[in-house]
């Protein structure tokens, strides 16, 4: 039966349709219940999320005033100030993240757009990914052996040993991103003549950029929330800067290393006031990144 008798038949019907059969009716009922349990699923996952930062917030804001901000940790002064491990933790986020972010998206460039696939491309990817599983504290161990010895116990080490643990991520996110642009963009900057370099200064890495931000906001969340690498590399001093680059050389505790000192010996209201600080950090941290992508977006 053909497309025009059928419509001669639904007209001689009056127009009415017949029903539904059985296995539409079963589509349809298993797409309701797949889409009610993505709706279910999303939001538990909102609930949890909203109700964990409203309890840290609700416990931790109260905690929280100049003197808990502005201050050093001092027995003598009866003091549990936290300016020192905030001071720290923005020096092992831009340090880290300016050593870790160049060589990430290069060695992503390379394995995507230069590198042949072979065997040697596959295990460079199979180590990358296998790197990004290990337990943080076989990353302070080594980081302790190998840029211990030469630094000692320094922010220094603690950034040379991050930058390790975030490596893996800018690599995998940023080669994702890159395989996301169309391959026609590759074929007509080159039918126009266009070098390597070029179309990817021009062409790939904007395509690319929300990948790359996505990136960095990952190894930012990671590398504020991480304690046990750094009480191996970094150590737990509290003292001020007395130098933007000699602070690098000297011991310094973060956020995560000094509240699991103050978990240790029970301090809990302190140790909530520390984790909101360190969740409006890295909130603030994140935002400022989107805003600052946005802005160029909006200028390109």
């Amino acid at each position: 039966m053909t497309i025009n008798q059928s419509a001669v038949l639904r007209e001689r019907a009056g127009g009415r349709q017949a029903p539904s059969s059985l296995l539409t009716t079963r589509f349809r009922l298993f797409d309701l219940t797949m889409r009610g349990l993505s709706l279910l699923a999303g939001s538990l996952t909102a609930f949890l999320a909203v109700g964990l930062l409203g309890y840290l917030l609700v416990r931790g804001l109260p905690a929280i005033d100049w003197t808990f901000l502005s201050t050093s940790p001092s027995a003598l002064n009866k003091t549990y100030g936290i300016l020192p491990n905030i001071i720290n933790t923005v020096y092992m986020i831009v340090l880290t993240l300016l050593i870790s972010a160049p060589l990430g998206v290069g060695a992503a460039i390379y394995l995507n757009e230069y590198a042949r696939r072979g065997p040697l491309v596959q295990a460079i990817e199979f180590t990358t990914e296998t790197l990004a599983g290990i337990p943080s504290i076989i990353y302070g161990l080594f980081g302790y052996i190998c840029f211990g010895s030469i630094f000692s116990y320094s922010i220094l080490t603690g950034t040379f040993t991050l930058s390790i643990m975030v490596l893996p991520t800018i690599i995998r996110t940023t080669q994702e991103a890159l395989r996301a642009v169309p391959t026609g963009y590759r074929e007509g900057a080159a039918g126009l003549g266009a070098t390597k370099w070029h179309l990817i200064r021009t062409i790939l890495l904007p395509c690319c950029k929300n990948g790359i931000i996505t990136a960095c906001i990952l190894s930012v969340g990671r590398i504020a929330g991480e304690s046990a690498a750094l009480i191996f590399t970094a150590g737990i001093g509290t003292s001020l800067p007395r130098g933007i680059l000699r602070h690098t050389l000297s011991s310094g505790a973060t956020l995560t290393v000094q509240l699991y000192q103050y978990a240790d010996r029970g301090l809990n209201d302190i140790c909530f006031g520390i984790a909101a600080i360190l969740v409006l950090l890295v909130l603030a941290l994140n935002l400022s990144t989107r805003l600052l992508a946005g802005r160029t977006r909006r200028e390109d």
